[in-house]
């Protein structure tokens, strides 16, 4: 990957850039899914965390759970679930938004006073399209495109994922960003484009 594929990744419809890593372990909790499907869901976050060298916790001393993911059927089902709004301030007119939309999917951030990720809202509209998907590719593509900021657009032309034989892997060229934006030596955020040139050296160092 180029460097300036990796910028566009993390760059908005605008131009502007902003990356960011988590700032803490990640304390995943979900929302609206069988027994049986939690375990590939935290198998997914545990194996994309072991490839980044980022930990997860048993809880945030701050926040208690500081990834949240959300599965249902309707977008009018999030204004029922009890303190949301709390979390998410203006959840009534986004939920409008996104049913206007007629989106499937969307993802929210919070960032500590670095701009580090410190918390992260996923919600998932099963529609056919993601309800399609085995529960490993669904969960794998979300894990990953949680892990950093991603810009809006970073897979809207080509998924994060492949097939290799009858598996779905990550791609190895998304596999080594993921592994250079958690190098102990990058920093957390960055709004400069010269970060992408910096994951370019640090992909290149091999790993």
């Amino acid at each position: 990957m180029t460097p300036d594929e990796i910028e566009a990744h993390f760059s908005s419809a605008a131009g502007a850039f902003r990356f960011a890593r988590w700032g803490r372990p990640i304390v995943p909790v979900i929302f609206g899914v069988q027994d049986e499907t939690l375990p590939v869901i935290k198998g997914a976050f545990e194996a994309v965390c072991a490839l980044a060298g980022h930990q997860m916790a048993e809880t945030d001393p701050e926040l208690g759970s500081n990834c949240m993911m959300f599965f249902f059927r309707d977008w009018a089902e999030l204004l029922a679930v009890r303190d949301l709004e709390r979390l998410i301030p203006e959840l009534e007119p986004l939920v409008a938004r996104l049913q206007a939309a007629d989106a499937n999917q969307y993802r929210l951030f919070r960032f500590d006073a670095d701009g580090a990720i410190k918390a992260a809202f996923v919600f998932l509209r099963m529609d056919d399209s993601l309800a399609a998907l085995p529960a490993e590719t669904l969960a794998l593509g979300q894990v990953v495109q949680v892990m950093l900021l991603w810009s809006d657009a970073a897979f809207g032309a080509r998924s994060p994922l492949a097939l290799a034989g009858d598996r779905t892997i990550l791609r190895p060229e998304i596999a080594n960003v993921i592994r250079a934006a958690y190098d102990p030596v990058m920093p957390a955020t960055a709004t400069d484009a010269s970060h992408a040139l910096r994951l370019s050296a640090r992909m290149g160092c091999g790993g």
